[in-house]
């Protein structure tokens, strides 16, 4: 199964906007992209073929990611906290399309 990604790794000063995502499979996400979220400032978002979006959110401090399902409309968030090895199984088993119910754990959180 394919998706789009668009991300910022501020570190090299590689950006690709959500208008100009690329495609890749889950397996091509975990191998090229995870290792480059290094920063609180990098980020990765993956496009289903509905649109609809999941945002990956380094946090390298506390050795962890955010991943989340904005919800634009609400002014709000589904997500959780995940560390590498359960962003990896996510990533790898990303249903085909993203809600705040086809992903586990997420909870609500307004912006």
């Amino acid at each position: 199964m394919h998706f789009r990604v668009f991300y910022l790794i501020n570190r090299s000063g590689e950006c690709v906007s959500s208008a100009s995502a690329v495609a890749m499979s889950a397996k091509a996400i975990c191998e090229q992209m995870l290792d480059r979220l290094q920063s609180e400032d990098d980020y990765l978002g993956i496009i289903d073929d509905s649109d609809h979006i999941l945002q990956v959110l380094p946090e390298p401090d506390h050795q962890r990611y955010y991943v989340e399902v904005p919800i634009d409309a609400a002014k709000a968030s589904y997500g959780r906290y995940v560390d590498r090895t359960e962003l990896e199984d996510l990533v790898r088993t990303l249903p085909a399309s993203f809600d705040e119910h086809s992903i586990p754990g997420l909870t609500y959180r307004p912006w």
